[in-house]
């Protein structure tokens, strides 16, 4: 998820019906740039190397978000409804994507989902696979130290900064569910939100890195270079 305003101005977009390695190109109304939807960058016309705002979001079920929310408003675009997913036949087969694969990389399967971050020009895929028996992950990429949460029943996650105030904290699953507990002081965080909700820290709050939930073969093959958490360590 993306800001739309770009230097003080609101900007409108759509979707162009391009595709750049099977990933989702946009449009802007206003100068009908080109926009990666994966990088957040206009690629080609009058805004290119214009980087959009990253905006914290989630990806989760309905019913968990609806839990958690129950004041939420929905955009209902009057679209099929029903119990079967239309894509189910996509998501069952092993292609990669509509125009196949730039880069073959046997890693993972194809269609796995990951959870792809990129900091300072070093990329690392948390493939679901991992995640599913490591919820609470403490890592470094490049000179960052992060932190990334899923919750195996939602799928949804969140990367934060594991620095507080000239701090680095280790965490791992706390008592309650949705909650992680530092180990240098024992204040209780919610997982999604960043925020410390119990202990000495209370009232702090992490700050959310820029992620991607994403196929194998379409984080890959921006990322040819990427170490895969959990295989290459």
């Amino acid at each position: 998820m993306y800001a739309r305003e770009i230097n003080g101005k609101e900007y409108t977009f759509g979707v162009s019906g391009k595709l750049i390695r099977n990933v989702l190109v946009m449009y802007d109304r206003q100068t009908e740039s080109y926009w990666s939807q994966l990088l957040g960058e206009a690629v080609e016309g009058e805004m290119i190397g214009t980087k959009l705002e990253f905006l914290p979001s989630w990806m989760m079920t309905w019913s968990e978000w609806k839990e958690k929310y129950p004041d939420t408003l929905a955009l209902d675009k009057g679209g099929r409804r029903g119990a079967r997913d239309v894509y189910d036949s996509y998501y069952r087969s092993g292609s990669a994507g509509v125009v196949g694969e730039t880069f073959s990389d046997d890693r993972l399967y194809t269609k796995e989902f990951v959870i792809g971050v990129e900091l300072n020009d070093k990329a690392v895929a948390y493939p679901f696979s991992v995640l599913n028996d490591e919820p609470v992950i403490n890592d470094s990429v490049g000179s960052h130290d992060i932190l990334v949460v899923f919750d195996v029943n939602s799928v949804a996650s969140a990367v934060f900064d594991r620095r507080v105030a000239d701090q680095v904290l280790t965490f791992e699953p706390a008592d309650f569910p949705a909650t992680i507990v530092d180990n240098e002081t024992g204040t209780v965080w919610d997982a999604f939100t960043g925020e410390a909700v119990a202990g000495p820290l209370t009232g702090n709050q992490l700050v959310r890195v820029k992620s991607t939930t994403s196929f194998w073969f379409g984080w890959k093959d921006f990322h040819p270079d990427t170490v895969v958490y959990g295989i290459d360590d």
